[in-house]
């Protein structure tokens, strides 16, 4: 449905009020699409919002997103930082392990909205959380707001690292 509304939407050529259309409708145009009407980086700030569970988790289309997007904000290596991680938004989910482990905490908070990990992103995550050098500290100091924050990477968590947190 979606696909078929982008075609009837940009039949006469890319509208200029683009963003306020739903951000989901994003997701089936490209940089080179959208750059009409504002910069990559802000393209990829409104896919960030979006909600990418409409395209399934290994697909092409996501993979070509994120490369995309990797270019556009001009991340050299795996590193990524605070800023750009906010305007990845939910792309941080396509991130592979080798990224996490890089960007040691600057994605925990995004990526505890993931839905799902693959193994190697949860191995990275436990990792990164284990080194307890993030902005939440190690897991012996975190509090209820920390769990809060960090609740949907809980069940990605093994024991040595829930044995750390206070009760």
């Amino acid at each position: 449905q979606l696909s078929c509304l982008v075609k009837m939407v940009t039949l006469n050529g890319i509208p200029k009020d683009l963003d306020n259309y739903p951000k989901d409708l994003l997701l089936f145009l490209s940089p080179s699409d959208y750059a009409a009407t504002g910069s990559c980086r802000q393209y990829f700030a409104e896919i960030g919002k979006a909600n990418l569970h409409v395209l399934p988790k290994e697909s092409s289309q996501r993979k070509q997103l994120l490369r995309e997007a990797l270019a556009c904000l001009k991340i050299p290596g795996t590193q990524v930082n605070m800023e750009n991680t906010e305007i990845l938004g939910r792309l941080v989910c396509d991130l592979g392990g080798e990224y996490i482990r890089s960007s040691g905490g600057n994605l925990l908070k995004q990526l505890s909205r993931c839905e799902s990990f693959l193994p190697d992103q949860e191995e990275a995550i436990r990792s990164v959380i284990s080194g307890g050098n993030t902005t939440f500290g190690p897991p012996a100091a975190w509090s209820a707001f920390t769990l809060n924050e960090l609740s949907g990477l809980i069940p990605v968590f093994d024991h040595s690292i829930l044995q750390q947190i206070p009760k």
